[in-house]
């Protein structure tokens, strides 16, 4: 539970700066990798991650601008990219003006339960490392160079010359 807004940002920053560099990797023709017929392509947990952000800080209590045709998923990997980049400034400046430090320990029922807000936050932040971490799976199933988060992929231990460890 966050028990300051700084505390949630400075880690938002970090989370939203890591999902970024994943959408930044995909391509427009990734995004059509699935797993199978019946769960989401790869570009729609993206998209998922980007419309759906919004609509978790409007249940949390939070008034923020909605992602325009949310339904729909773009063929387009940049637009998704660049839909998440304000949805994730967005964020951070609607938590910021609407929120105070003391406000994280009030109630709200979100989802059926009532849980303080400074909880709320640490639910959106996993949402976004949950389908982070599915996304990096599609990626190499993609063919795709799939960026480090919290250290160097296998991809970038090649590229600096060394051999990525076995565990």
């Amino acid at each position: 539970m966050y028990t300051s807004i700084s505390e949630f940002v400075m880690e938002w920053n970090q989370e939203a700066s890591s999902t970024q560099k994943v959408l930044d990797a995909l391509t427009d023709q990734s995004l059509q990798q699935e797993v199978s017929p019946e769960d989401r392509t790869l570009g729609r947990i993206a998209w998922h991650v980007v419309a759906s952000t919004p609509g978790m800080l409007t249940e949390f209590g939070i008034t923020v601008e909605n992602v325009k045709n949310e339904a729909e998923v773009p063929s387009s990997a940049k637009t998704i990219a660049d839909t998440f980049q304000k949805v994730s400034a967005n964020t951070v400046t609607a938590v910021q003006e609407q929120w105070t430090d003391a406000s994280l320990k009030e109630l709200k029922n979100v989802f059926g339960m009532d849980l303080p807000k400074g909880v709320t936050l640490s639910l959106l932040i996993k949402h976004i490392i949950h389908h982070r971490g599915q996304m990096t799976v599609l990626m190499r199933q993609a063919g795709l160079n799939v960026p480090g988060v919290y250290g160097p992929s296998r991809n970038e231990w090649i590229q600096m010359g060394m051999e990525a460890p076995a565990l």
